[in-house]
């Protein structure tokens, strides 16, 4: 642990939550390029010289406010993917999961599609590494298994498979809350993602889900 995660770490539980609520949504408002870290420091009421004692940069911030964006996603994501139920219940476990989630943290949301719009190739590396890793050793994992369970179409590839469906998911995660994604829906759909039925979204991604991993040629 480095001295920055170290001070930071000792930090109360409330002067943490307010730097990065603070910057979550600095970032997911102005990006990661436009974002002021003096203003983030503003809002959380604390000097930016004692910032800089928690954060020797700004991509130090933005990446442990990623963190925090994608902790809760990411701790259902793992309990659903390590049960012993089958892909496909699990598929539907995750759906809800997301829809619910996009609703009630659309700045996490945003601050995670920005990752989309960084130009320098070293921090997309970083970041990308940082919140994709682990999700997809996971979801690789667990079709690798339903594969072997003999649950799942036996002429697929676990690693393609998973980098589809997480796009699948991702597309999802952003149509409620990411204006460009949900203008995609309408022009799809013919209605706001608002006005669509949760169940109706739900129970087609599903259908699909299942056609892509059980309908064998």
């Amino acid at each position: 642990m480095n001295y920055y995660k170290e001070a930071f770490e000792r930090a109360t539980d409330e002067r943490k939550k307010q730097i990065l609520e603070s910057g979550i949504e600095e970032f997911s408002s102005k990006g990661y390029e436009k974002a002021n870290i003096n203003i983030i420091a503003k809002k959380a009421g604390i000097s930016i010289g004692l910032m800089y004692k928690y954060f020797a940069t700004k991509e130090d911030l933005f990446i442990t406010c990623l963190q925090r964006g994608t902790q809760i996603l990411d701790e259902a994501l793992y309990a659903i993917m390590e049960s012993d139920d089958r892909l496909l219940v699990k598929a539907e476990k995750l759906i809800r999961i997301i829809v619910t989630h996009s609703k009630a943290n659309a700045n996490y949301i945003k601050m995670y599609n920005e990752i989309a719009a960084e130009k320098n190739a070293d921090r997309v590396k970083s970041m990308v590494a940082e919140i994709e890793k682990k999700r997809s050793e996971i979801l690789i994992t667990a079709i690798t298994q339903a594969l072997s369970k003999g649950d799942v179409r036996p002429d697929l590839d676990p690693r393609l498979f998973a980098f589809f469906l997480d796009n699948l998911l991702n597309a999802l995660l952003f149509s409620y809350t990411c204006d460009y994604y949900k203008e995609r829906f309408k022009i799809y759909t013919g209605v706001d993602v608002g006005e669509m039925s949760d169940e109706v979204v739900i129970s087609q991604l599903l259908k699909f889900i299942e056609s892509a991993f059980t309908f064998e040629k």
